[in-house]
């Protein structure tokens, strides 16, 4: 899962660009798109992507790890304000960990010696405020919702990445890596998918 100096600034040159908005009318943390497709079938994800702003360590120091991110919330909601949200048209495969074709929530719990990725049924509210069906970003999340649980391995970066990236890696027919990036720690989780027969 080791990504060269180059690799990792050309991910986040072509992930940051986009229109250009006048100053003020950008939000704080703008939305952003990780997808691919994989034997035609596609697999996306939505999420609110924050930006360092002269922060170092955002991840947190021993037995503080992750708790910042948490902001209150039991998990950490995988970028900022609505909910992550992962719209997959094919079946994907985690280890031996099966997640259906369809939409989910993700979450992570953070530790210094792993992060575990999780798929819920918890649907996303577009605002905290008001009532409504769903929940903004982990606030309220309930483990019962929970799909799969998977464990994500994590490494050190020698560059920092200023705004919270989500990103599809080494993809094949059969599957890739699903990659979290933000300062100067990355998590990944390798996936394989079953791609349909042809006829």
């Amino acid at each position: 899962m080791r990504l060269n100096k180059l690799v990792l600034i050309l991910m986040v040159f072509v992930l940051g660009t986009g229109a250009v908005f006048a100053q003020g009318e950008r939000p704080a943390s703008p939305r952003g798109e990780a997808s691919t497709q994989i034997g035609g079938k596609w697999i996306v994800v939505d999420y609110g992507r924050p930006i360092l702003r002269g922060r170092r360590g955002v991840f947190g120091p021993d037995q503080d790890y992750g708790k910042k991110l948490y902001a209150g919330a039991p998990v950490w909601r995988l970028g900022a304000n609505k909910s992550t949200r992962i719209n997959t048209e094919i079946d994907l495969m985690f280890g031996d960990k099966k997640l259906p074709a369809g939409e989910y929530s993700m979450f992570a719990e953070l530790g210094q010696s792993g992060w575990t990725l999780i798929f819920s049924n918890h649907a996303a509210k577009n605002t905290g405020r008001g009532p409504g069906e769903g929940i903004w970003g982990a606030y309220n999340y309930d483990s019962s919702k929970d799909v799969i649980r998977v464990p994500m391995r994590t490494e050190m970066l020698q560059n920092s990445i200023d705004q919270f990236t989500i990103v599809f890696m080494d993809v094949t027919e059969n599957g890739g890596v699903l990659g979290f990036a933000w300062d100067n720690v990355m998590g990944g989780c390798a996936f394989t998918v079953e791609t349909p027969k042809a006829g």
